[in-house]
């Protein structure tokens, strides 16, 4: 049995500009004790987030404390049960949730989930774990998706955005994307689904959108500001909603865009909510209930950008600021 195993620490605050390894420290750390009602997870991929970025940052008044320094790098991962004194857990089990940039795993299975989906392991940190929770969440509590209607998802290229699309295309609605290259369009649009897509970077935003929203736009997910959201705000229809799921365009700025006016949140009676999905694991079993479905009857595709060993996580995160990860970032230990 090996006696140490490899974790990464977070060391120092992101300031602007790439995330790099001089914020982390690769340590040794030695192989734990399981004791009474504890069980040991050998994890075999992690995911790479957006809300990293607000994890690292000092901001204590965020809806989850920061990563204090010198702790493990938090992270949502998979992996298997390698040894257990946990009634409810066994050897070999699969299981997910917030386990850190580490090999091993010491659980008492609070916060941890069992995965029974027979689907490999890309899969479920593409589908079942964060990107999938937060779409479900996000789309039905907040966005209120009735047939007939016209969304727009922002990032729509990515984990999140691209099972929100999914599932509103499912549910009868029409669905344009908001994404940064034109293989990100030809692939929500030829292989996802979509009806339309605006690249933000060629088009010109006011002429694409009206075009693919002649009836206004009814649910808005935001998963990036920047631009873009200004134009999709002044096309929303009455009683419309917004779910504010993320601005990554804006984590690394000093001073982030000002978003639109509000008068118009008075005359359409909008509905514009903010959420994070630590408020709500208590309900991932329903969510999973919801979500499970449409991907067993094949409606909810993924892609996985896999990066190699544990240390690519340190760099890895800039992929969200390039635009050049292609599908969910996941860490294979």
């Amino acid at each position: 049995m090996m006696t140490s195993y490899t974790a990464i620490n977070l060391i120092a605050r992101p300031s602007a500009g790439p995330i790099g390894p001089d914020l982390f420290e690769v340590v040794q750390k030695e192989m734990p004790e399981v004791g009474e009602g504890q069980f040991l997870v050998k994890q075999s991929h992690m995911s790479l987030d957006p809300a990293m970025f607000g994890w690292m940052s000092p901001d204590t008044e965020s809806y989850i404390p920061p990563v204090a320094l010198g702790d493990v790098m938090r992270s949502s991962g998979i992996g298997e049960i390698v040894e257990s004194n946990h009634d409810d857990f066994k050897v070999g089990e699969r299981v997910m949730g917030l386990m850190g940039w580490q090999e091993y795993f010491l659980s008492d299975g609070v916060g941890l989930n069992k995965v029974t989906a027979p689907l490999p392991a890309e899969a479920i940190l593409s589908v079942f774990a964060l990107p999938g929770l937060t779409a479900t969440q996000g789309l039905y509590s907040i966005g209120k998706p009735k047939e007939g209607e016209t969304i727009v998802v922002s990032g729509a290229a990515g984990s999140v955005g691209s099972i929100v699309g999914q599932l509103a295309k499912a549910d009868g609605l029409t669905v344009i994307g908001i994404v940064g290259s034109d293989e990100k369009a030809d692939w929500i649009i030829n292989e996802l689904g979509f009806d339309g897509a605006v690249n933000y970077k060629t088009d010109d935003l006011a002429t694409k959108l009206a075009e693919l929203t002649p009836k206004g736009i009814d649910v808005y997910f935001e998963n990036t500001g920047g631009p873009i959201q200004h134009h999709v705000f002044e096309r929303m229809n009455a009683h419309g909603r917004i779910a504010v799921c993320g601005l990554i365009a804006d984590y690394p700025k000093e001073t982030p865009d000002l978003a639109p006016n509000w008068i118009p949140i008075i005359k359409k009676r909008l509905t514009i909510q903010g959420f994070t999905m630590p408020d709500h694991f208590g309900e991932v079993p329903a969510l999973l209930a919801k979500l499970t479905p449409y991907v067993m009857q094949g409606k909810i595709k993924h892609r996985a950008h896999v990066l190699d060993g544990l240390e690519s996580a340190m760099t890895g995160l800039n992929l969200f600021f390039t635009g050049q990860n292609k599908g969910k970032l996941i860490v294979k230990l």
